[in-house]
């Protein structure tokens, strides 16, 4: 059994590669997909009928370099990342919704926004059905203003 997959490792390098994009669409974050390139590396090394050393160099060699030179710019392509985008309830800084309660000065109401029902607080009495503007949040209470 053990010559059958040393004379076809190549099959054992595709489960691995298969696997770890299994893995990955799990994960997200375009790390284990890195293995995954190092593994399709290490199938032609096979192919190419090089020893299974040279097969597992090959591999390591080539998710180190994924994971060095591949896997930030798939980060930065697919995910954008910018350190100041805004994320969570930061991001309701800024956006309009609707009042669904009333809102008394310095009292509590609720403001639908995108569909989501958040707790609201004003300076200034706020009618139902007037469209707002967050301007600040504490917590999971979004402070508003009238438009």
């Amino acid at each position: 059994m053990i010559e059958y997959f040393l004379q076809n490792m190549w099959q054992v390098w595709a489960v691995i590669a298969i696997i770890c994009l299994i893995l990955e669409l799990s994960s997200g974050d375009f790390f284990i997909i890195c293995f995954s390139i190092g593994a399709v590396f290490a199938i032609i090394s096979a192919v190419l009928g090089l020893s299974i050393y040279w097969q597992i160099f090959i591999f390591a060699i080539f998710s180190l370099l994924s994971v060095l030179f591949i896997r930030p710019v798939a980060l930065r392509w697919l995910h954008k990342n910018d350190p100041n985008k805004p994320s969570n309830a930061d991001a309701l800084l800024g956006r309009t919704g609707r009042v669904t309660e009333a809102i008394s000065a310095g009292s509590y109401g609720y403001v639908q926004i995108d569909g989501d029902l958040w707790k609201a607080v004003s300076q200034a009495d706020i009618a139902v059905g007037t469209t707002v503007r967050v301007v600040g949040r504490e917590s999971t209470i979004i402070t508003v203003e009238a438009l």
